[in-house]
Formats: C-alpha cells, sequence, structure tokens
C-alpha cells in the first residue's frame, strides 16, 4: 500500500519560509561566530530544528524574527564553546616504541652535511634552495623575491639540487631515489 504524500504541516511551512527568508544572514551570522563554514552550517540547522520546534512563538509574533533566529544561533555557538572547554582534550595513544626509536642523530648528521653542501654551492644557487626549501616559498613568490623570472627559479633549483648532491657526495636516501 502506498501512502498519499504527507502535505507539510503549519510548523514545517513556517521553517522554509524562515529559512528563504533569514538563512543566509543566520549562516553568515554564525560563519562569523564560529570562523567554520560547515560548523556554522550546523548551527543554523539547529536554529531551524529549534524554530520548528517553537513554531508557535513565532506566529504569535513577539519581537522581531531575524532577532529571535540570531539570538537562537549565538546561544547555540556559546553552549558548543561551552561544551568543548569543559570536555578534556583527547590524547591520542602514545606508541611505547616510538621514544626508544626515535633517534635524531641521523637527522643531525644530515643537517650538517646539508649545512656544509650549501657552503660549496654558488651564492644564486644557494639563494634559490633558501628561498624554495627553507622559506618554503613556491616558485613564483621566489622569483618575485629573488628579482628573477620564475623560469630562472627552476633552472637554477635543478641545477643547484645537482651541485648540492655532488657537494654531499651523493648519499643515498636524502634526496630521493636520483640522488645516487
Amino acid at each position: 500500500m502506498v501512502e498519499p504524500a504527507r502535505r507539510p504541516d503549519r510548523a514545517e511551512a513556517l521553517v522554509r519560509r524562515l529559512y528563504a527568508e533569514h538563512g543566509p544572514s543566520v549562516l553568515n551570522y554564525a560563519t562569523r561566530l564560529t570562523g567554520d563554514r560547515s560548523a556554522a552550517e550546523d548551527v543554523v540547522q539547529e536554529t531551524l530544528f529549534r524554530a520548528w520546534k517553537h513554531a508557535d512563538r513565532l506566529v504569535k509574533g513577539n519581537g522581531s524574527v531575524r532577532g529571535w533566529l540570531l539570538t537562537v544561533a549565538r546561544n547555540i555557538v556559546a553552549d558548543r564553546a561551552r561544551a568543548r572547554a569543559i570536555r578534556p582534550a583527547e590524547v591520542a595513544e602514545l606508541d611505547e616504541r616510538s621514544s626508544v626509536d626515535a633517534d635524531h642523530s641521523e637527522l643531525v648528521v644530515n643537517t650538517m652535511l646539508v649545512i656544509d653542501a650549501l657552503d660549496q654551492v654558488s651564492a644564486e644557487h644557494r639563494e634559490v634552495l633558501v628561498e624554495l626549501y627553507y622559506q618554503g616559498r613556491s616558485v613564483t613568490e621566489a622569483a618575485r623575491q629573488l628579482g628573477v623570472p620564475p623560469g630562472t627559479v627552476k633552472s637554477r633549483s635543478h641545477y643547484a639540487l645537482r651541485a648540492l648532491r655532488a657537494a654531499i657526495g651523493g648519499r643515498e636516501g636524502m634526496f630521493g631515489p636520483e640522488a645516487a
């Protein structure tokens, strides 16, 4: 047996109208409060759910509907912030072997090798490597910083890495599989 299509009741129709009229404003407000669009969408959903639960209050027309919705949204954000503050932070389980296995001596040795090798490459190559790898800049940003075209940065980085590998002596593993 097929049920007839359910007609939305007055509370549902009210919520649809509220969303159409005030949804974007409430979403923008919640986004500003939370700083997170996804969390703000959850706040809007909860706000409209509460509007549905209290449709009779909204229909009676006491005060501004938008004001009521924004107040509810603000209270939801505040309640969630309080709940996060009360709840202890979750801590991931620590791998007991990690403290024993974590030996940073190889990292120290590799760092020393790279520093020595950087002293052996040309100043232009060193500048490019510093901009790309130590400053974390993109090719375009490095080009702008160094005052050269992006193609020059790419070329210099290619030759700088080759020179760096040669200065290090082709140590396997430091710069990927082509290092050897």
